[in-house]
């Protein structure tokens, strides 16, 4: 999805002007998110419980 968005933030077709803003949005969202939800959740889960074991000794 994030690929099918680059023509629209690179400014091809029709009302491109208008469009341009929001799919680099989108984009950064949509990349953001993947990043977030790929290493930055289980590394937090990681610690934590890592934390919670060290706790209950």
């Amino acid at each position: 999805i994030i690929l099918a968005m680059l023509p629209a933030a690179f400014g091809a077709g029709a009302g491109s002007d208008s469009n341009a803003p929001m799919a680099v949005a989108v984009i950064g969202g949509m990349i953001s998110s993947t990043l977030l939800s790929l290493v930055v959740v289980p590394a937090v889960y990681s610690l934590v419980e890592g934390a919670l074991e060290r706790r209950a000794r």
